[in-house]
């Protein structure tokens, strides 16, 4: 399914204005063993990476096919490369979300974090991005991409650092013809989170600025400890939107911090499977889902 402009447009739209959120189905292979022992798959139950990715994609697939999965609550899904590469119900995993649930789909491109240096860790090295770029618009429709790196301390030269990588990589994305997710997660136990917050909107704000008309980008935050202190972020002409991250909090705790920050939305991972099992029945598994999803919508509205 390659990219069509009217159906860009449309998924634009539905980015910038639609009410709910982003749901992140991207774990990857380091992630994946915890995410699967959360779901009630036990490591003896798969050997090797194509059986755990096999099972991984089976728990994704359960939660996209289910009944509350559709763009009613949830306005778009990132996935994992492999996850883009294989398929739901016989069509590609991007075509489906889209045509069948009416979901956005984002595509997870870092390959995770390097060592920490001045209270940070940025993103390793990515060989051969902009022919995955390029292949993920052209061939799979992909909207956008998913970025992430991380900060621990307010060192001011750090988050600097992050910030002009994120940018950076941001602007490939653009290149390529989708809309970037950037990601400097604010580690949720920082000791000088709030501290660390200011300097990392001022970071953004001044990225934002230097972004020509169209080349526009969403931003995805730790919800911070000063509510609405990111308003700014959001009402940038050359952001999309900004979305929060639930960095670890439990489900309730992250959606009652949510709340209070007005122009934010959530992207959870780990809250919205909270709980959820593949030993549970089609029927209780799809109702707790249901709930997950509505009560991370509600803390979005």
């Amino acid at each position: 399914m390659a990219q069509d402009k009217a159906v860009f447009a449309k998924q634009k739209a539905q980015m910038q204005t639609g009410g709910g959120f982003i749901a992140a189905l991207d774990q990857s292979g380091g992630s994946t063993p915890k995410a699967l022992l959360q779901y009630g798959v036990e490591e003896s139950e798969y050997s090797g990476e194509a059986e755990m990715y096999g099972e991984i994609h089976k728990m994704r697939t359960r939660i996209i096919t289910a009944p509350d999965f559709t763009n009613a609550k949830v306005l778009g899904a990132i996935l994992f490369e492999r996850t883009m590469r294989a398929e739901i119900e016989g069509m590609p995993s991007a075509q489906y979300l889209w045509e069948k649930r009416g979901v956005v789909p984002f595509l997870k491109i870092d390959k995770g974090l390097a060592e920490k240096a001045n209270g940070v860790q940025l993103m390793k090295p990515m060989p051969g991005l902009e022919e995955l770029l390029t292949e993920a618009a052209q061939e799979f429709g992909i909207f956008g991409t998913k970025e992430r790196s991380v900060i621990f301390e307010a060192d001011a030269a750090g988050i600097k650092a992050v910030v002009e990588q994120q940018l950076e990589v941001g602007k490939m994305v653009v290149a390529a013809g989708m809309v970037p997710i950037l990601e400097p997660e604010v580690d949720i136990n920082a000791p000088a989170k709030a501290e660390a917050e200011e300097i990392l909107k001022a970071e953004l704000l001044a990225a934002l600025d230097t972004l020509p008309e169209g080349d526009d980008v969403m931003i995805k935050l730790t919800i911070p400890n000063v509510p609405g202190l990111y308003d700014a972020l959001a009402d940038h002409p050359r952001c999309v939107r900004v979305v929060a991250l639930s960095g670890g909090y439990t489900t309730d705790d992250a959606c009652a911090r949510l709340s209070k920050q007005p122009k934010m939305i959530a992207s959870f991972s780990r809250a919205l499977a909270e709980g959820l099992s593949k030993k549970q029945s089609d029927e209780d598994f799809n109702a707790l889902l249901g709930s997950n999803i509505d009560k991370i919508y509600q803390a979005s509205l």
